[in-house]
């Protein structure tokens, strides 16, 4: 070796050594480098308590094997153990340290009886454990990590000879989203530490997040040395809406930060913590708990290891700890006692012993390379001391060991060099005299089944700023039912508005997505969170419209009656026996029939109701039409049979009149009975026109047939209207083909606007138009043909005489 050789801090010679490296001290101060002269060593200040106690605790695990009588019962192990000092520098030269013995000069030649080191116990940091690992890698010695966490030293490709008694980072960022989802927190930031350990953690919990649907408001990332950076990162902390924040820190990069937190007075954000950090006691400060209070994450399980507490309190520094004591186990080299001063004062300190939390995976790191020495030694009632143990065979052996430590936990390693996850939850609380507590709130456990492995008990947690209630953080509030979430253009998913759910469609559930179409029958009600059955539509006998139609189609046929009745009573006066009384009783009980066949069309459609309404529509209205065509043949039969030698109405008797109403009804029944047959009408639920309710009508079946009963009524009723306008200039006082004119000119008008008007009308309306034509129509015809007569014989009797029908009136004398 050239140069001046790194000396361990603690050390002791034995058959076999283990090599350790903890950052015992934290700040590193590195000389001037001047070039005239050669730069003096570096040292270390600030001593890390945590680090020293993983050291005693190495210590104390070696001391109890080397005292075991059934584990390596007559070899003795040494150790090495180097202070890094927190530097990558200071790391790399204690690991080149480690690998060559300091005692064989340049030159000199040296018998190999065992290797230097069989087996590396550290880093601490994932940072410095990745280039202590990279560097021994090729030399094949194992190293065996107590607290790297970073999931990237799993790559056994890259990592073949790494081994962890802590759990990788794989699984705690996976359980931090876990947390925050389980928390209903869906608003977050976060921050990292800029090196192997911070972004490879924090890259699967943003993957997770994502996963579970947690949104990140920032995620931001500085090391120790970067003060800028950390700058930043407080300022976007303290613009930040998110009231949550995942730390994914090493204790250094956390007392950094909450240093410049507190300064600012930025409070009121529940942080959620590592293993790194969270059960620190150096972040123990008097306004920690104004930052840190309430705050939650995953810690290494808490183990007491029997006897531990004694010996780092004593044992340690009558035996072990160099400078007090001069026994032949210690450290042959030259020792400069000055270096051990600051840890003097730790002699008996012991406040930070409950919480040593890393111990027991120091503990077990050694007792695993101890059993593969073990069993590579081929112990049984001693050790065949004289076999040269290489580090790969310890590698291998690592492997293969299986065994319960006397706390009673059981070690083992993965085909990744690791142990199964174990955390415990742990939540900052502070106690009434004002001291800060770490209180375990839950766990999580990897080798229980997926749905048991997370346990959270909420109700004893306290919460950011020491408060019972839980905080909230969320970009957007929930979405109540009723509406949907519609994601903020430029923003993340969990930033949202909540938009009502469009007519027809509901949401039943918080936090919708999307809105559910209802069923074709049913619609949303007010608040759409909830399907019901759409309003059923139709023309009722109990509404207003259909009451005020009832009347009109009541009181008109009672006119009808009240008039059948008087021309009855009157049937032997003139004006009857002149107006054809044949056809007159008819055409008034055809109207009646007229009247009355729109009360069919009011009330709930059904299938019977559907086909009588038309059929019993087109054959009256053929009825009435038909006795009033006969009418009008009638009179102008009448007119020509009064010219000399004309017989014509012997042909058009009483009898043949009969018979041809008779003979036009029966086509139009012909074609109501064709049209039953091939395509009846039926009830219909007509949801096409209004989407919030049921338009209950009836279908007409046949569009076809339908027209042709309208067409046939049009037919009759087009060929009476030019017969009668044929016969309105005969002369006679009272020629009816007038009357018969001006009602047919009515009815013809009528059901001319009516098409258009029932294309266009809506719902029910469309059944009241078709009422109002029928009323209306019929109307017409009865005071059109019926009223004048009426008017004679009620108010008029003088004039129901036959001179006055035949216009024989004599003149008045004056």
């Amino acid at each position: 070796m050239i140069g001046d050789p790194k000396y361990p801090l603690l050390s002791k010679d034995g058959d076999i050594t283990i090599g350790a490296l903890f950052p015992i001290r934290s700040i590193e101060t590195v000389p001037s480098f001047v070039f005239t002269k050669k730069p003096q060593p570096l040292s270390c200040s600030s001593v890390n308590l945590r680090d020293f106690r993983r050291a005693q605790t190495m210590i104390f695990a070696i001391e109890e094997i080397n005292r075991s009588e059934s584990l390596l019962p007559n070899v003795s192990i040494g150790y090495r153990i180097y202070d890094t000092c927190g530097s990558r520098l200071s790391s790399m030269s204690a690991t080149m340290a480690l690998m060559n013995n300091h005692n064989v000069a340049a030159g000199d030649t040296y018998t190999c009886k065992q290797y230097p080191i069989h087996a590396i116990i550290g880093e601490t940091e994932s940072s410095t454990t990745v280039i202590l690992s990279r560097t021994t890698g090729p030399f094949k010695i194992p190293v065996i990590s107590h607290s790297a966490t970073c999931e990237c030293l799993s790559n056994r490709k890259d990592y073949p000879f790494f081994f962890r008694t802590i759990a990788s980072d794989y699984h705690q960022s996976r359980a931090l989203a876990y947390i925050v989802k389980h928390l209903g927190w869906s608003w977050v930031g976060t921050v990292n530490t800029d090196n192997d350990y911070g972004n490879n953690g924090m890259s699967i919990f943003l993957k997770t997040a994502q996963e579970e649907g947690i949104c990140v408001e920032y995620s931001v990332k500085f090391y120790r040395t970067e003060p800028d950076k950390l700058q930043k990162v407080v300022e976007t902390i303290k613009k930040s809406t998110a009231k949550v924040i995942v730390a994914f820190l090493t204790s250094y990069e956390m007392y950094n930060l909450l240093e410049h937190l507190s300064i600012q007075n930025i409070t009121g954000h529940q942080m959620i913590g590592v293993e790194a950090w969270i059960t620190a006691k150096r972040l123990i400060t008097p306004n920690s708990f104004h930052v840190l209070g309430g705050s939650l994450g995953f810690a290494v399980r808490n183990i007491d290891i029997e006897g531990f507490e004694n010996y780092v309190t004593k044992v340690f520094w009558e035996t072990a700890f160099p400078c007090l004591h001069t026994e032949g186990n210690s450290s042959q080299y030259a020792i400069n006692c000055n270096i051990y001063r600051d840890l003097l004062v730790l002699k008996s300190f012991s406040d930070d012993l409950p919480e040593q939390r890393y111990a027991s995976n120091v503990y077990n790191s050694v007792y695993a390379v101890a059993h593969s020495l073990h069993s590579l030694l081929n112990c049984k009632e001693g050790c065949e001391k004289d076999l040269l143990i290489q580090p790969q065979q310890v590698a291998e052996a690592l492997k293969q060991v299986n065994f319960t430590v006397k706390m009673g936990e059981s070690v083992w390693f993965d085909s990744t060099g690791g142990v199964i996850a174990q955390y415990e939850v742990i939540n900052w609380q502070q106690d009434s005299d004002g001291s800060i507590q770490f209180k375990p709130v839950g766990y999580y456990d990897a080798s229980l089944p997926p749905d048991q492995r997370f346990l959270l008990n909420a109700e004893n947690i306290i919460w950011v700023g020491g408060q019972l209630e839980r905080p909230r953080s969320v970009c957007s509030e929930s979405c109540p039912p009723g509406t949907r979430k519609a994601t903020q253009k430029g923003r993340p998913v969990c930033c949202y508005d909540c938009i009502p759910c469009a007519e027809g469609e509901i949401s039943n559930e918080t936090d919708s997505n999307d809105c559910k179409q209802c069923p074709v029958e049913y619609w949303s009600n007010v608040e759409k969170n909830k399907c019901v059955l759409k309003a059923v539509e139709f023309l009722s006998f109990t509404e207003v419209m259909g009451i005020v139609l009832v009347f009109f189609s009541v009181i008109g046929a009672g006119l009808t009656i009240l008039m059948a009745i008087m021309f009855y009573s009157k049937k032997d006066t003139p004006i009857v026996k002149a107006n054809n009384s044949e056809l007159s009783f008819p055409l008034l009980f055809s109207l009646t029939l007229c009247f009355l066949c729109s009360l069919t069309f009011i009330g709930r459609p059904t299938e019977w109701s559907c086909m009588l309404r038309h059929t019993a529509f087109g054959i009256t209205f053929v009825l009435c039409i038909s006795c009033v065509l006969g009418k009008t043949i009638v009179v102008l039969m009448a007119f020509k049979a009064t010219l000399p030698g004309n017989n014509i109405m012997k042909w058009f008797g009483p009898a043949q009149q009969r018979l041809s109403v008779l003979a036009f009804t029966l086509i139009q029944v012909l074609i109501c009975v064709l049209w039953l047959t091939i395509s009846p009408p039926f009830p219909y639920k007509n949801m096409k026109y209004y989407h919030e309710k049921i338009i209950l009508e009836c279908s007409l079946g046949s569009t076809t047939g339908f027209s042709a009963v309208l067409g046939y009524i049009g037919l009759l009723a087009v060929l009476c209207f030019i017969l009668a306008f044929l016969a309105r200039t005969l002369p006679d006082n009272f020629n009816e083909a007038k009357f018969i004119t001006f009602s047919m000119f009515i009815f013809c008008a009528v059901w001319i606007t009516f098409i258009p008007a029932y294309v266009s009308s809506p719902g029910k309306f469309t059944v009241a138009v078709e009422i109002f034509a029928i009323l209306a129509s019929s109307f017409g015809l009865l005071f059109c043909i019926f009223s004048p007569k009426c008017y004679i014989m009620l108010l008029k009797p003088e004039q129901n005489t036959k001179q006055h029908m035949m216009g024989k009136v004599p003149s008045k004398s004056y």
